[in-house]
C-alpha cells in the first residue's frame, strides 16, 4: 500500500499522521533523571505519580508522541543514569490508559520479546489507545542488558537481520486475517494467530533510530518514523543528513518517511540565565562517569553514531542523551525550533528538560503561545 494511502488511514486515530508542520513530543520519561546526567536538584526521579504527571502536561500541550527509553540497566557513576526505571509495554499500557491525545511509543529491543509476544503487547495497547499506539524497534547495543538475558549480543549487522524477520512476523500477525507458517533463520512460527487486530490500520506506527548503513536501510524500507541522533550540530550538516535519509527512502524503497530527532530545553528569562543553568548541571553537576561508561559502551557495540564523533557528543549525552541543545529564551527556543524545522527540515521534536516537570510547565505556559503564533502548530 503506498505510504500516503497508509498515513491517510492511520490519521483517523494517530497524531502522529495530523498536518502540523512541526510535531512534539517527550523523550525517556520513563526512567531515572530522564535524559539529564546530572546531580542538579530537581531531575525526574522515577515513580509512577512523575511519571504520569510528565505525560498529563504533554497531553494538554497536544504533543504527538511520548516515547520512552527501552533500558534494563544503568550506566554507574553517582547517578546511575538510567538504571530505576519502567518496561515500556506496561508504561505504554497504563500511560495510553491514562491520556487522551498522544500517540504512546513501546520501545521494544528485538531479542528480549518474542515477536507473537510483541505483537500480542501491541495489539493490547492499540485497542487501549484507541489506535494511538508505536512501537519504536530497537536491536540492541548495551551487552550486559543483553546478557542479562542469557543470550548474546549478535553482531551489528546481525542484528538487523534479526530485526527484519521479528518485524515481518509482528506485521503479518497483525493484519493476516487467516493463520499462517514462518520459518526463518531466527524465528519458526507454527500457525500464527492474533485476533483482534489492532485497531490502528493497516497496522501500528513503526519507528527505528538505525543511524548505521544497515541501520539507515532497515528503517527506511520498513518503517514510517526515522529518530536520526544528529551527528553534528552544526546546521548544514544536520540538513545534509536528514535530506540524504529522505533520499535512501525515497530513491530505493519509494517511501516518504518522516525524520525526527531528540532534544534538550534549557530556558531562561534571559539568555544568560539559561547559560548558567546549562553550565551547572552539565559542567558543574554532570554524570561524567556515567557518560564516558554508555560513550565507551556504544562506542564497542553501536554504530549509531560515525567513529569518533561520540567523544564529541559526551557533553550532550550528559545534557540531554546526545540531543540537539536548545537553549536561551523562550523567542530564542522558538527561532531554534523554526530552523529546526524550515531549515534542517525536520517533522518532529523528541523534547526532554533538565529539571523535567518544571520545564516542561514553563514551556506550556510562556512557550508554546509562541510556537503555535510562530506557525509551527
Amino acid at each position: 500500500m503506498p505510504d500516503k494511502k497508509m498515513d491517510d488511514l492511520r490519521r483517523k486515530t494517530n497524531p502522529l499522521f495530523n498536518d502540523r508542520k512541526l510535531k512534539l513530543g517527550t523523550f525517556c520519561t520513563n526512567l531515572d533523571y530522564g535524559a539529564a546526567m546530572s546531580t542538579i536538584d530537581g531531575t525526574l526521579r522515577i515513580n509512577w505519580p512523575n511519571t504520569l504527571a510528565l505525560a498529563k502536561i504533554a497531553n494538554e500541550m497536544d504533543f504527538e508522541a511520548l516515547v520512552p527509553v527501552g533500558r534494563w540497566r544503568g550506566f554507574g557513576g553517582k547517578t546511575n543514569f538510567n538504571g530505576p526505571g519502567f518496561e515500556t509495554y506496561a508504561w505504554a499500557a497504563g500511560i495510553g490508559a491514562s491520556v487522551d491525545k498522544s500517540c504512546v511509543f513501546a520501545t521494544s529491543h528485538v531479542p528480549t520479546v518474542h515477536p507473537v509476544m510483541a505483537a500480542k503487547q501491541a495489539q493490547v495497547i492499540d485497542h487501549i489507545t484507541n489506535g494511538r499506539f508505536a512501537l519504536n524497534i530497537v536491536t540492541g547495543w548495551h551487552r550486559s542488558e543483553i546478557e542479562m538475558f542469557g543470550i548474546p549480543l549478535r553482531e551489528h549487522d546481525e542484528r538487523y537481520d534479526m530485526a527484519v524477520e521479528w518485524l515481518e512476523v509482528i506485521k503479518r500477525l497483525w493484519t493476516e486475517e487467516e493463520e499462517f507458517d514462518f520459518s526463518g533463520r531466527y524465528y519458526d512460527i507454527k500457525k500464527g494467530y492474533l485476533m483482534p487486530k489492532p485497531i490502528q490500520q493497516p497496522h501500528p506506527a513503526i519507528m527505528n533510530a538505525g543511524g548505521s548503513e544497515k541501520g539507515r536501510h532497515f528503517c527506511a524500507k520498513y518503517c514510517d518514523i526515522a529518530f536520526v541522533g544528529l551527528a553534528s550540530h552544526h546546521l548544514d550538516d544536520a540538513r545534509a543528513q536528514v535530506d540524504a535519509y529522505r533520499k535512501l527512502a525515497r530513491e530505493q524503497y519509494g517511501r516518504e518517511i518522516q525524520v525526527w530527532t531528540n532534544t534538550y530545553v534549557v530556558q531562561g528569562q534571559t539568555e544568560k540565565e539559561a547559560r548558567d543553568l546549562l553550565h551547572e548541571y552539565i559542567d558543574e553537576k554532570g554524570g561524567w562517569e556515567a557518560a564516558e561508561n554508555l560513550v565507551e559502551t556504544m562506542g564497542l557495540n553501536a554504530l549509531t553514531f560515525p567513529p569518533g564523533v561520540l567523544q564529541d557528543l559526551k557533553r550532550h549525552f550528559v545534557g540531554g542523551w546526545a540531543g540537539y541543545p536548545i537553549v536561551g529564551t523562550k523567542e530564542q527556543i522558538v527561532d531554534q525550533m523554526k530552523t529546526l524545522s524550515e531549515y534542517v527540515g525536520l517533522d518532529g521534536l523528541l523534547l526532554t528538560w533538565p529539571r523535567f516537570e518544571d520545564g516542561m510547565r514553563e514551556f506550556q505556559s510562556n512557550t508554546l503561545p509562541l510556537i503555535i503564533e510562530a506557525g509551527l502548530r
